[in-house]
């Protein structure tokens, strides 16, 4: 598997250029980090929400952060949870399990953003599969994240 179709679709159309990073197969963005030797706080990583009423939210972290699902719902007043994997699959059929690229729009979702990603001069995301990352500059990485919340809703979790 390559970049996700949608993902390239959407890329393309938007305009964004990006650096691809090939990498040896990994299981996770955490494990894409440390074999493609990039620091874990440069990688984006996608956790699927949903409220109530089956509404769905990509909330966009460092990969070496844990969601707080708490100070999500306390700022959009909702009652989000994580989406169930199965589920998860089947939004991403383009996508190999686990390696969601964290780009809302390609994928028709809302989507939040954690300010700490705004900082970065370059952000690596999922393509779609276990063996390739894409480098996305700042300026294209406030494109991609222009229709999002920013806000500050992870914390980091040591290894």
């Amino acid at each position: 598997m390559t970049i996700s179709n949608r993902l390239d679709s959407y890329l393309t159309a938007q305009n964004i250029s990006f650096q691809a990073i090939e990498h040896d197969h990994s299981a996770s963005s955490f494990d894409s980090a440390i074999t493609a030797k990039i620091p874990l706080n440069q990688i984006a990583k996608a956790v699927i929400l949903k409220d109530h009423e089956d509404r769905k939210l990509m909330a966009v972290l460092p990969a070496k952060n844990k969601i707080s699902l708490s100070v999500i719902n306390d700022e959009l007043f909702g009652s989000y949870k994580l989406l169930k994997e199965k589920e998860v699959y089947r939004m991403f059929s383009d996508c190999e399990h686990g390696a969601i690229p964290p780009v809302g729009e390609a994928f028709n979702m809302q989507m939040i953003c954690d300010e700490l990603l705004d900082q970065l001069d370059y952000v690596y995301i999922e393509a779609g599969d276990h063996r390739k990352l894409l480098r996305i500059n700042n300026e294209d990485f406030k494109i991609m994240t222009a229709n999002s919340k920013h806000l500050r809703f992870s914390n980091e979790v040591f290894h």
